[in-house]
């Protein structure tokens, strides 16, 4: 039953026009740079509360922003004391973006992804399904705030080609279980 499920992953290519920046998440790994100012060169951890602090610029807010948002904001910051601040921020490490695989399939777990991810592909990631499982019953749990939001999805529409917007990006916590 693999098989049909990684022939479908090509079908899931995602143009580069349709993809939207990375939002940052607590726990990511940011490399912040300032051109010729060496001594504002630094990794930083985003906490738990979304933020980390940086010399000069004080407390920065990350959560849900780009990386775009993030220079843009720290250079604003900077500019009272460096004139035309140049500031660059990468990523280094996404620690943020775990979804789980859960119930009938091969390799039930943890897995950290990348932020494109879709439900098809995440099943190819914990090894397809087991035996028994219903292809036809699978549930996508997503929290958003306190509120529990489930989604359906049926594998076996996505091998007939029908219904194949059922077969969302997951975002960062979603449980994808397979009874």
């Amino acid at each position: 039953m693999l098989v049909p499920l990684l022939a479908g992953l090509s079908a899931t290519a995602v143009r580069a026009d349709e993809m939207q920046p990375y939002r940052v998440k607590a726990g990511d790994q940011l490399d912040i740079s300032v051109w010729r100012e060496e001594e504002l060169t630094r990794t930083v951890l985003v906490r738990p509360d979304g933020g980390f602090s940086f010399p000069l610029a004080g407390e920065v807010w990350a959560i849900d922003k780009s990386v775009q948002q993030l220079q843009e904001e720290i250079s604003q910051k900077l500019t009272k004391y460096i004139p035309e601040p140049v500031v660059t921020v990468s990523v280094r490490e996404v620690i943020s973006n775990r979804i789980y695989v859960i119930g009938k399939v091969q390799r039930p777990g943890v897995f950290v992804v990348n932020p494109n991810v879709d439900v098809v592909q995440a099943l190819a990631l914990a090894g397809g399904f087991s035996t028994f499982a219903e292809t036809d019953e699978i549930q996508i749990l997503r929290r958003n705030g306190d509120q529990q939001q489930s989604f359906k999805f049926n594998y076996r529409d996505i091998e007939q080609g029908e219904n194949l917007d059922q077969n969302i990006k997951l975002m960062s916590g979603d449980i994808v279980v397979v009874p």
